[in-house]
């Protein structure tokens, strides 16, 4: 069996043009969106990305194999198999030898999408730093992954329930250049604004395309660029809602020990459940709205 990563006709016609292509990870379409919704909102995604003037590649493993640009097929399979795995950069080989179904994160999705010679990459939010990282040491392979990894990334932000000043602080040291698209905030995902600024703002996807342009001038492009595109205040989660319930989320969390790689899960569950599916419409308006600039950047930049 071969090993070598395999790249979506689509995909491989418009990089060989020179065509605008956007990434796109695959752990929302197994793991973060509950079925069928998983399915239609992949498929939404990858029509946002076309309707803005680009080529969409979704990224994920089939039996093995590393996919860049999944057909409709492989987009069913990762949406409805019961054994997909959640794939990091470190997993991407022992998941290959296994022969596994696998669903990239944002850290995997970045290295795959810059071995292809693709160069923006759209996704809800970053990982970060967990609450909890002065004691466990629980943090993101994201943020390291990007910090050698020349990838241009539009996220919302990191979670609220993540530590967000320490997320922001290790992005600074790790080298990584955080840009907020329309505000001088970073974004808090489900809220515009985290309570924390941002040193760079940019309004326009030409403005952005400047940026890496300079970056590839200067010979300083050895990371990545974080856009951070916040929702409009009238589309994000009530704030008072959000801190209540992420309030008790964090209260019961400490009372039922959950600790690791538990404590995630059940923090989105919760908020979930609590908002009464409020924070699930939101995930779904963010990656639709971050697809869309991607592409729009994609296409200034001519990537």
């Amino acid at each position: 069996m071969t090993y070598e990563i395999a790249i979506g006709d689509e995909v491989a016609a418009a990089l060989a043009a020179r065509h605008p292509v956007v990434a796109l990870e695959s752990t929302i379409i197994s793991h973060g969106l509950p079925r069928p919704d998983n399915l239609a909102v992949a498929r939404r995604i990858e029509q946002t990305v076309r309707d803005a003037g680009a080529v969409p590649a979704t990224i994920g493993m089939l039996a093995g194999r590393i996919v860049v640009g999944l057909d409709d097929a492989g987009l069913v399979e990762l949406a409805t198999a019961d054994d997909v795995v959640k794939l990091s950069v470190r997993d991407l080989a022992p998941a290959a030898a296994a022969g596994a179904h696998g669903a990239t994160t944002v850290a995997a999705t970045s290295v795959i999408a810059v071995r292809a010679g693709i160069g923006v990459f759209a996704t809800g939010g970053l990982g970060g730093v967990h609450r909890q990282a002065k004691d466990t040491f629980d943090e993101s392979a994201d943020l390291i992954t990007l910090a050698r990894t020349p990838i241009c990334v539009v996220c919302a932000g990191v979670k609220s329930i993540l530590d967000v000043p320490a997320t922001l602080e290790r992005l600074e040291t790790l080298g990584v250049t955080v840009l907020g698209y329309g505000t001088d905030r970073f974004p808090g995902f489900y809220l515009r604004d985290s309570g924390y600024p941002v040193d760079w703002s940019v309004d326009t996807p030409e403005r952005v395309a400047a940026v890496l342009a300079a970056r590839g001038e200067q010979g300083t492009h050895g990371g990545g660029v974080l856009v951070a595109n916040p929702l409009p205040a009238d589309e994000q989660i009530d704030p008072a809602l959000h801190d209540r319930v992420l309030a008790e989320a964090l209260e019961r969390l400490a009372a039922e020990g959950v600790t690791g790689h538990d404590v995630t899960p059940y923090l989105l569950a919760y908020l979930h459940e609590h908002t009464g599916g409020a924070s699930l419409a939101v995930n779904v308006r963010i990656i639709l709205r971050n697809a869309e600039l991607a592409a729009r950047i994609a296409v200034a930049a001519g990537a």
